[in-house]
């Protein structure tokens, strides 16, 4: 069974929200960028990003250059940006706050 897509408004609410993600809508999908500790930092984060997707069955999109990681959510079975996304892109979140 596909997740359902967000309509933007939810989106829109659950970004805004107090616990919302740091992320932003754009082009259909959730993106953050992440400035690391250098090439060695950003490559750390991407594992713990990793290890938290794999956990949660759920993998964004990742670009690292150099300090900085891209990443980018999106349910692609579903076609859109579902409540995964958002759930995933907080323990993102928490993950570069060293929350978690």
């Amino acid at each position: 069974m596909r997740d359902p897509v967000l309509g933007e408004a939810e989106l829109k609410a659950l970004l805004a929200g107090p616990d919302g993600p740091a992320w932003e809508l754009s082009d259909g999908r959730l993106i953050a960028t992440v400035a690391c500790r250098g090439f060695v930092g950003a490559v750390a984060f991407v594992v713990a990003v990793a290890e938290a997707a794999e956990a949660a069955g759920h993998h964004p999109d990742i670009d690292i250059r150099y300090d900085r990681v891209e990443l980018a959510l999106v349910t692609h079975d579903s076609g859109g940006v579902t409540r995964r996304d958002v759930e995933l892109a907080r323990t993102i979140d928490a993950i570069a706050a060293g929350r978690a």
